[in-house]
């Protein structure tokens, strides 16, 4: 019999279907692995009894020939900065209350219509800051590639979870890169969707920058989970108000006619590991393989990084100011510190940021006129060694948004943009290629993500290493 930790959520509705499985199985099997998999620190505390009695829920739904959809019963996490309702959101956070959540956030609400069952909440570091994934809550969530190594963040968690398939759909958020980070350096698909098609309540403190998406070990995963979750909700006023679409219609149609830009360094001098570029160049060509035309060819993002750091130490600034100063010997310092720098910024700064970002938009639109998607490495570098905030070498200096200049500029103009994995380093290590498409083309870069993932299948981590 196949390994149930081998199926993705089309197989395990099929499985259902034929009463070859059902969501009882699946729903211990998962929690048997969470509870093995501990040393990697990806979950909060499981309440296993929930989750049985969600999937035996589940499971008389089938048995009676009435499931809620194609995910019913499929095991789906949250990172813990999104509400789940009966559990607290502590968002990492030693200083969070710890009153159970009243209502569902807008995303969890509709996967939990559709009949997922949650198996757990997801480690973040503190309020989602940093594309690390340590924390004063729940200390350091470990690399399944290398343990001495960080998966990313801020959706660290959910990366590990859906590397090890701990849970088949996972739910997460993505400021500056927190979706694309971890997916870079876990070797999954990690998808930050256009702005507003996932609807999001309460906002984020990192407001307009702020998007939810899927993590998942494949693509048709992420499509799957995002058909359910892209519907609107009225608590979020810049939620879009249009049906959801099926974003699996079409998955399979390949990239032939397509027009690609490959950025290596999106126009600016960032740093970038040789091997990193060699190896996402290599991804980028077998676009041209399958019939797309692929060229060199940079945007203009010159002002990206200057608007990124006004806009998120502001927000951080605001997180840290809604803390009693009491309880600040409880929190992350280095996230202290930078809040710090966010409190130097005065407001007619921040509305100048807050508005700059047309300017973004608009050189992302005309660059879309010419390409349908642009190509880049997600990150410049693998995963950095655990419990830092900056690479060990002193290459980045100490802000953290120095080594991530790929992802932020995306969360500025509100485009979609995945991560897919391509290959690994010398060291073991995984690397990804981010693809970015014009607002509300999400379809679009989850073809290509999946032309990709036929073309060049993804990078999967030997059993003796879990």
């Amino acid at each position: 019999m196949t390994a149930i930790s081998s199926l993705d959520s089309a197989a395990l509705a099929d499985a259902y279907r034929r009463k070859a499985l059902s969501p009882v199985e699946v729903a211990r099997d998962v929690l048997a692995r969470i509870e093995s998999a501990r040393v990697y620190n990806a979950f909060l505390p499981v309440d296993a009894d929930d989750v049985m009695a969600q999937a035996r829920a589940s499971e008389r739904r089938w048995q009676a020939g009435t499931p809620r959809g194609a995910l019913d019963g499929v095991p789906a996490t949250i990172k813990d900065n999104v509400g789940l309702r009966g559990q607290p959101t502590l968002r990492g956070s030693r200083t969070s209350a710890l009153v159970p959540e009243k209502d569902d956030a807008p995303a969890v609400a509709r996967l939990r219509e559709a009949g997922a069952v949650f198996v757990g909440k997801t480690c973040l570091p503190e309020y989602g800051w940093i594309g690390a994934c340590h924390s004063p809550l729940t200390g350091i969530t470990r690399n399944p590639w290398n343990p001495a190594h960080t998966p990313g963040g801020s959706t660290g968690g959910g990366a590990v979870a859906a590397l090890l398939n701990l849970g088949t759909l996972h739910l997460g958020t993505d400021g500056a890169g927190s979706l694309r980070i971890p997916a870079s350096f876990t070797g999954v698909f990690g998808f930050k969707p256009t702005y507003g098609l996932v609807p999001a309540h309460p906002p984020s403190p990192f407001n307009v920058l702020a998007h939810q998406g899927p993590i998942a070990r494949t693509v048709g995963d992420a499509a799957r989970m995002l058909s359910v979750i892209a519907a609107p909700d009225a608590r979020d006023m810049s939620a879009w108000s249009r049906p959801g679409a099926d974003f699996t219609a079409g998955l399979e149609f390949g990239v032939r006619g397509l027009k690609m830009a490959w950025s290596p360094r999106l126009g600016s001098a960032a740093a970038l590991d040789p091997e990193i570029e060699a190896i996402a160049e290599r991804a980028s060509r077998l676009f041209v393989e399958q019939g797309a035309g692929v060229e060199p060819a940079d945007p203009d993002l010159r002002d990206a990084g200057a608007v990124i750091r006004t806009l998120w130490h502001a927000g951080a600034r605001a997180i840290a100011d809604s803390v009693p100063a009491a309880q600040h010997a409880e929190m992350d310092q280095d996230f202290l510190a930078l809040a710090e720098r966010g409190r130097a910024i005065p407001a007619a700064r921040y509305i100048a940021a807050y508005s700059a970002r047309t300017a973004l938009h608009v050189a992302m639109l005309g660059f879309h006129d010419r390409y349908d998607l642009l190509l880049s490495p997600t990150m410049p570098v693998t995963a950095l060694e655990a419990g830092r905030v900056t690479p060990a070498d002193g290459a980045y200096g100490d802000d953290w948004l120095n080594w991530s200049p790929f992802t932020y500029p995306f969360n500025l103009t509100q485009q979609p943009a995945a991560s897919v994995p391509v290959g690994l380093s010398s060291k073991g290590l995984p690397i990804g290629l981010q693809i970015v498409g014009p607002r509300g083309a999400d379809a679009l870069v989850l073809r290509a993500a999946r032309a990709l993932e036929r073309a060049l299948p993804f990078p999967r981590l030997a059993e003796n290493n879990t």
